[in-house]
């Protein structure tokens, strides 16, 4: 899909190289609760998931409420270190900034406060203003269709004239449920073997390596 009317990014392992960093901040963090996880295991378990969801999942497996404070504990230990060591996925703000006055926005499952230190971070919050899209503003998060279809509506565009940019196969399945095409991105530090295969089953229309090559199908 060359020329669509907008680009819808998603953010964590597509413009910010944070999934690594964030699954190895909570493996870390639920091993000292009790629940010992590896860096493998937290991709398995979490990634993609609702922070209502994670937690809930979390307290199962431990067989009890966390404690009240840890979510705040969690993310102020998160942010600390996306401040010190958060890196974009590589060429992703090369690709933005060629973008030119292209209307485009974030479609996020992450929280508006973790998505606006991360573009700072990064040096892409211009980019983004009034166009940064967290699930927390509709009822149903990924993979239902909600947060792609605000995206498109407050950049007044029609879905069908959205290209996607996703690298999770919920993300892919809520992008295709809204009627958008969808590039499956498999160019962060936590892809692992046979991603691909999984993006191309919840239905992207193509997989990029990298943002070269979705600048390719893309501009």
């Amino acid at each position: 899909m060359r020329d669509p009317a907008a680009i819808i990014f998603d953010f964590d392992g597509v413009i910010a190289d944070s999934e690594m960093l964030a699954n190895l901040v909570l493996a870390e963090e639920l091993t000292r609760l009790g629940l010992p996880t590896s860096l493998e295991q937290s991709y398995a378990r979490y990634v993609g998931t609702r922070w209502d969801e994670m937690i809930a999942l979390i307290e199962e497996q431990l067989a009890r409420p966390v404690p009240a404070d840890w979510g705040a504990h969690l993310s102020d230990t998160m942010m600390a270190r996306f401040r010190r060591d958060l890196a974009e996925v590589p060429g992703a703000g090369d690709f933005i900034r060629a973008l030119g006055q292209r209307p485009r926005g974030i479609a996020s499952s992450s929280s508006p406060a973790r998505l606006a230190i991360s573009l700072e971070v990064l040096g892409l919050a211009a980019h983004f203003e009034g166009r940064v899209f967290s699930a927390e503003l509709v009822e149903r998060g990924k993979p239902a269709p909600d947060i792609f279809l605000l995206a498109a509506d407050r950049l007044n565009v029609a879905p069908e004239t959205c290209l996607v940019i996703e690298d999770s196969p919920s993300g892919v399945r809520g992008a295709k449920a809204a009627g958008m095409q969808v590039i499956g991105l498999l160019a962060g530090a936590h892809i692992q073997p046979g991603h691909d295969a999984k993006l191309r089953a919840a239905g992207a229309d193509h997989i990029a390596a990298s943002w070269d090559e979705v600048a390719a199908l893309a501009l």
